[in-house]
């Protein structure tokens, strides 16, 4: 088994990647980045984007919403910061070197969050997943968009071989959907809304969750425990 990811990994290897994140990233992850905004406007308002980089996402947000950005990677964020100040982004409400896993925010307070390219490259997939659908409305919606491993064949393989290189690189290439399926049951506050197939090659998906009602998410976690 391959050596899980840490937080000192991934600091190291996003201030490797931050000047040059954008020139390597940028048009690969256009499409899904671009799909996951889009989604996230549908609903509008409070938008946290959790894994903000360099803030290249920011420029596509409609200025009618009220979006806070937050990342792990100092050297990330001071690009984001120069960018809000060259573009004069002003529907950026604020920017903050923050932990996935434990963000600083009451519950309940955003309409979306959106973590594009992020759920595969922090240590506890499923701590930072919590801490979305905490932070999140009832109503609102958690929204990613990521590589997500290959169940057969040869690109299966090729991943599984790839995974300790990649964990120095800061993130898992063979990251199952079952995980975030088996989160999403066991939470039981949320749902799923939907999961497509993104470019590149369909190697990518969007995924939505919709944060369930209380009264919804109590029931089924009743009917979850037969009380």
């Amino acid at each position: 088994m391959v050596d899980e990811i840490d937080n000192s990994t991934v600091v190291k290897a996003y201030a490797r990647w931050a000047p040059v994140y954008d020139l390597v990233f940028g048009k690969v992850f256009e499409r899904g980045r671009k799909a996951s905004i889009e989604a996230a406007e549908r609903i509008g308002g409070r938008i946290l984007d959790v894994g903000i980089g360099t803030g290249i996402s920011l420029m596509d947000y409609a200025r009618s919403n009220r979006v806070v950005g937050v990342d792990y990677s100092e050297p990330m964020l001071r690009k984001a910061h120069e960018r809000v100040h060259e573009h004069r982004l002003d529907h950026v409400a604020a920017l903050a070197v923050m932990d996935a896993q434990r963000l600083g925010f009451a519950d309940d307070y955003f309409d979306v969050v959106v973590a594009q390219y992020v759920i595969t490259a922090v240590p506890d997939p499923e701590r930072s997943l919590d801490e979305f659908a905490r932070v999140v409305r009832p109503g609102g919606e958690i929204i990613l968009v990521n590589h997500l491993g290959a169940e057969t064949g040869f690109r299966r393989l090729f991943e599984r071989g790839f995974a300790p290189i990649a964990r120095r690189l800061g993130w898992r290439p063979e990251f199952p959907w079952e995980r975030l399926a088996s989160w999403a049951e066991q939470h039981g506050g949320v749902r799923l809304v939907e999961r497509r197939p993104m470019p590149p090659l369909g190697h990518f998906s969007l995924i939505r969750f919709e944060r369930l009602p209380a009264r919804a998410s109590t029931a089924r976690e009743a009917a979850m425990t037969g009380s």
